[in-house]
């Protein structure tokens, strides 16, 4: 007998959790098994007023929609928040059912700016020693990288750097010439993102507005114990070496016998 379901019946009732829908090999599922964000409201709680304004979005589902984009490899807020009201596992792994409504994406983006880089980076090191603490990070090998992101900028937003009138008035014009295109005088600047300067990771490529991160990984199981953020054009050695120096000292800071067991791989 050939069957017809019908699609537009409305449902009355519904029980159990979202948690039944979500297979185990999730990798959302996976990861609430291990992650505990119970510590984190006493961590931004300076940065709210206890006393008026409407209640904002709870920081542990504000944490968990970031990690669950991050996991997910979407990077816009607008496309996570459009994911959210029909994934289900995304719903879930933030706490909401199916009939609440989703925070706005521009919530994220306020969210960030309130808490800014410091707090971030606090949230950063406690996740970081819950991993030695783990014993998942051990600091004894890790390997320090550093990647080239093209800053999400238009072609049209920049400009090219003048040579410094100075320069021009004490010295004959090819010399000027020469030496402002070592001081990189002549690249471009973006006018509305200045700290994206411009870099190239290839000879045959055009330099872009671009910013570097820097990643030192643990050997062990891969997990980032340090990361740091540059202008495109800041060394890769330096870079490297500044993150390698804050990691030891992060390191030692959880462990204060790893010091001189640490072995490095620069890649």
């Amino acid at each position: 007998m050939l069957g017809r379901k019908e699609r537009d019946q409305l449902e009355l009732f519904m029980t159990g959790s979202l948690r039944q829908l979500v297979p185990d090999d999730h990798v959302l599922a996976r990861v609430d098994q291990v992650l505990d964000l119970s510590w984190l409201r006493l961590e931004v709680a300076d940065l709210y007023c206890e006393t008026n304004g409407r209640p904002g979005i709870d920081p542990e589902v504000a944490v968990r929609l970031m990690l669950a984009g991050f996991l997910l490899g979407i990077v816009h807020d607008r496309r996570l928040m459009r994911e959210a009201r029909v994934n289900l596992a995304i719903r879930w792994f933030v706490g909401y059912g199916l009939h609440e409504a989703l925070p706005d994406h521009s919530s994220l983006t306020r969210i960030r700016q309130r808490w800014g880089a410091e707090c971030f980076r606090r949230i950063f090191e406690r996740t970081v020693l819950a991993c030695v603490a783990a014993k998942i990070a051990k600091g004894e090998i890790v390997h320090v990288d550093a990647s080239l992101i093209r800053a999400d900028v238009s072609w049209e937003s920049l400009a090219v750097r003048h040579v410094n009138a100075v320069a021009d008035a004490n010295k004959d014009g090819a010399t000027a010439e020469r030496e402002s295109r070592k001081t990189g005088k002549h690249k471009k600047v973006c006018v509305t993102d200045p700290d994206a300067s411009m870099a190239t990771n290839g000879r045959n490529r055009r330099l872009e507005p671009a910013y570097k991160q820097h990643a030192v990984v643990d050997d062990a199981f891969g997990v980032v114990i340090d990361v740091e953020v540059t202008t495109g054009e800041v060394n890769e050695r330096a870079g490297r070496a500044r993150a390698h120096r804050r990691s030891r000292r992060d390191d030692r800071r959880a462990d204060p016998d790893s010091h001189g067991r640490r072995r490095l791989r620069l890649r």
